[in-house]
């Protein structure tokens, strides 16, 4: 069936076919599961009850070789695709979802738009120590009262005073923002053209005018560092504008599409760890005489966890595919657009089923604050609502659906 209404337009998309792994991804999957287990699952713990930031992990993944991935070797980067930053991404939420949010956070949402969208100049300046893990990153776009509506609402403004920018007003909710080195931020430069008078900028943490206004304490991906920051006056070089005045928009939304792509990996991550705790403990708890998996009802809750998951990781490698599309500053387009909205919301809801259920097969053990199950539980909620809301995501794909409508 071809055509113009949604069922043509769906026929005819290419979803990137078959998403089985090769044999390179498998094991650079492989490898950063190793990795994940040895040196981020032991942190884990103190992270989730302490709210710690362990600082030599991310220099210690920046020597493996885990930053840069999209970002050529001429910068430091390791010149691969987005396709094996969300493996990456996917191993490391197995064994440590805070550590996992924080590293998509740098990796994604600073490096990669950095050497997407930035000048020559500012790539050779801000990469090589981003992908070394010397520097943390950060991206600066939700406000006290901007969530969903982050660019109508915007009131962080960036007035030209010379050779520089001066900033005024706050970001929150910004993954990284207490530990970060460089923050890629956007101000409004024309107040009047509303959204399409926003400009990206890049802000060291030493600028004068920036401040750490407070640190946030989560639910869940505690240890994952969260705060608010405040621009009072902040003085940002010319030099460090990135793309043209006024054109951030393009910026925010081709990174927000690949940001939902990069969220389904880590919710599979999550979601398979929470299925692998849970077979284990189906197979080891015992009640009646006998270990719990053999009862139908404990069956059958593993059995639609397994599903869950499965489903997940096709649908998850088939966001990730697509979104490599995107092109520096294209912005949304059209189905890729709507496939990586509805990538991350089946993902994140999909989580969530998963995780109920691995703590009704748990029982008490899983309601206790220092299980495993139970800190992977408390994840859940979060991906729900980062990166555009559950409503944000239907009105995304309702709307590229109903395109044609009259």
């Amino acid at each position: 069936m071809t055509g113009d209404g949604p069922s043509g337009r769906l026929a005819n998309f290419d979803h990137g076919g078959s998403f089985d792994l090769d044999v390179t991804q498998r094991e650079i999957l492989d490898q950063a599961d190793r990795f994940g287990r040895n040196e981020l699952y032991p942190l884990a713990n103190r992270m989730d009850a302490e709210e710690w930031w362990p600082e030599e992990a991310f220099p210690k993944m920046g020597e493996a070789g885990f930053f840069g991935i999209t970002v050529p070797e001429e910068y430091g980067g390791v010149g691969m695709d987005l396709f094996t930053s969300g493996l990456l991404l996917q191993a490391f939420g197995r064994w440590n979802h805070a550590l996992a949010l924080s590293w998509v956070a740098h990796e994604n949402l600073c490096l990669n738009n950095i050497y997407r969208n930035a000048n020559e100049a500012q790539r050779k300046k801000y990469l090589p120590d981003l992908c070394s893990g010397k520097k943390i990153g950060a991206l600066g776009l939700t406000e006290p009262g901007a969530g969903s509506d982050a660019l109508g609402s915007m009131r962080t403004t960036a007035v030209r005073d010379g050779d520089h920018y001066v900033l005024n007003g706050s970001k929150i909710y910004i993954t990284n923002g207490p530990v970060a080195d460089v923050l890629l931020v956007y101000a409004k430069t024309d107040k009047e053209k509303g959204a399409h008078g926003i400009s990206a900028f890049i802000v060291e943490k030493d600028f004068p005018g920036f401040e750490v206004a407070q640190k946030l304490e989560k639910m869940g991906y505690r240890g994952s560092q969260t705060g608010e920051l405040v621009f009072t006056d902040c003085r940002v070089p010319v030099e460090n504008l990135v793309g043209e005045e006024n054109r951030g928009v393009s910026i925010v939304m081709s990174g927000l599409d690949i940001e939902r792509a990069m969220i389904s990996p880590l919710c599979l991550g999550v979601a398979e760890r929470a299925l692998e705790l849970s077979i284990d403990y189906a197979k080891t708890r015992k009640q009646f005489g006998k270990p719990i998996g053999s009862f139908q009802m404990v069956q059958s809750m593993l059995a639609e966890m397994y599903v869950h998951v499965e489903t997940m990781r096709t649908f998850s490698y088939r966001g990730l595919a697509v979104a490599e599309g995107l092109e520096s500053g294209s912005g949304p387009r059209g189905d890729i657009h709507m496939l990586t909205a509805a990538s991350v919301m089946f993902a994140a809801q999909t989580t969530n089923k998963v995780l109920d259920l691995g703590v009704q097969i748990h029982g008490g053990s899983g309601y206790i604050w220092e299980s495993e199950i139970n800190r992977l539980f408390r994840s859940t909620k979060l991906l729900e609502i980062g990166a555009g809301t559950t409503e944000v995501r239907k009105m995304i794909i309702a709307g590229e659906l109903l395109r044609d409508m009259k």
